[in-house]
């Protein structure tokens, strides 16, 4: 693997480690500006809104910009936003960062999917792919538990300006490590749009919303329920994180190994499997063993998803993928969003910290749906590798490719 990987996977880091790390600190942070858990839920509701209208409204602006230079300005503006944090003296200005925060990730991971598929042969592009994202989820087992220890020892706030020192590192990762790759000739916006008038694309952007929101419905709130249901003490939510990471990135190099080979039976087996476990999470999580077993499979079933998915975006958009491979980080991120929210609403109804799983494991099971229905409307197509979206000519199309 080409080491311009590495630095997209350190960018990633960064990104993956102010996302996640909320979820631990959800406590602290209610405590400090006196609101309820589920209001301190928007902040994370707020983050994941910001990548998914940010990706476009990033990925486009970027449409003229050489990728190199434009991975660079989003991680100068992923630091800003990680700072306002910091800073925030009221709840609703932290908001505002995490916002400007988010308006980076989707184009970050966006664009750098493009090219970390476009630096391997075709085979091995899940799996590259699927090495850039290795930084996030890497940040789910060291990044996170950190950010969480400093939170809770020294303060919240802290782990915030920690995050956007991260952030200048990937900055200076991009700027050394990637190659200045030329923007694709002869492509235009409208190109890249088109991409959206293929249903399969719309239907692996659906799965990924549903997929991936299964899975955040019930790592949003797993502080309040490990503590209160499972009976951990508040300092476990670190190690606790660790494994939710460890599965993470088990999942995901298992599902960017095996979605080069059998993308479908990838996404089958992996949806599944994630809907069945998040419903026993209501179970399990009256146990501590048993729920932390279950938090490790959470995090590699729901992350064995994202290469896949990612890659069949690609695939099936490969004419003009820029701004669809941004668009479909933004759906795992309105996945983020709407299950916070969903799992905000049933606990603020009286059903407990039990049952945002419940909600999760609904969301999985309708991803499996639609994963049945997209590759029967493949079969019936007679057309079962990608199909070329809009109207790019040949010699355009070949251009996206460097």
């Amino acid at each position: 693997m080409p080491l311009a990987l590495l630095a997209l996977a350190i960018g990633a880091f960064g990104i993956g480690t102010t996302e996640f790390v909320i979820m631990g600190l959800l406590p602290e942070v209610a405590s400090d500006y006196g609101v309820s858990i589920p209001t301190a839920g928007y902040l994370v509701t707020g983050y994941a809104l910001g990548v998914m209208f940010g990706a476009p409204l990033m990925t486009v602006l970027g449409t003229k910009v050489p990728r190199k230079r434009m991975l660079m300005l989003l991680m100068g503006l992923f630091v800003v936003g990680n700072l306002l944090s910091a800073l925030a003296p009221v709840f609703s200005v932290m908001l505002i960062g995490r916002v400007i925060a988010s308006l980076a990730h989707g184009a970050f991971f966006g664009i750098g999917s493009v090219v970390a598929a476009g630096l391997v042969a075709s085979h091995k592009k899940a799996g590259a792919i699927a090495m850039m994202f290795t930084g996030l989820t890497v940040a789910n087992v060291v990044g996170v538990p950190l950010g969480t220890l400093i939170g809770q020892s020294v303060g919240w706030r802290v782990t915030f300006a920690v995050v956007a020192a991260l952030g200048v590192v990937g900055l200076v990762g991009v700027a050394m490590l990637v190659p200045d790759v030329p923007r694709a000739e002869g492509v235009r916006l409208r190109h890249e749009v088109a991409a959206f008038k293929n249903a399969q694309v719309l239907l692996a952007m659906a799965m990924t919303v549903l997929g991936f929101g299964g899975v955040f419905a019930a790592i949003t709130y797993i502080a309040p329920m490990m503590t209160q249901v499972a009976g951990f003490a508040d300092g476990s939510v670190t190690w606790l994180l660790v494994l939710f990471g460890l599965g993470m990135v088990g999942g995901n190099l298992v599902g960017g190994r095996f979605a080069d080979r059998a993308l479908m039976p990838m996404l089958y087996i992996s949806l599944g499997a994630l809907s069945v476990v998040l419903a026993l999470f209501t179970l399990t999580a009256h146990d501590k063993i048993a729920s932390a077993v279950t938090v490790v499979l959470i995090g590699a079933l729901g992350f064995a998803t994202v290469p896949p998915l990612q890659k069949r975006v690609l695939d099936h958009a490969h004419g003009a993928p820029t701004l669809a491979s941004a668009v479909n980080i933004g759906a795992f991120n309105l996945g983020n969003a709407l299950s916070a929210w969903l799992g905000g609403v049933v606990i603020a109804a009286g059903y407990g910290y039990t049952a945002p799983n419940w909600v999760g494991a609904v969301l999985a099971a309708a991803a499996l749906v639609l994963a049945v229905l997209s590759a029967g409307l493949e079969r019936r197509a007679g057309a079962p590798g990608p199909v070329v979206a809009g109207s790019v000519p040949t010699e355009r199309r070949a251009a996206v490719h460097h």
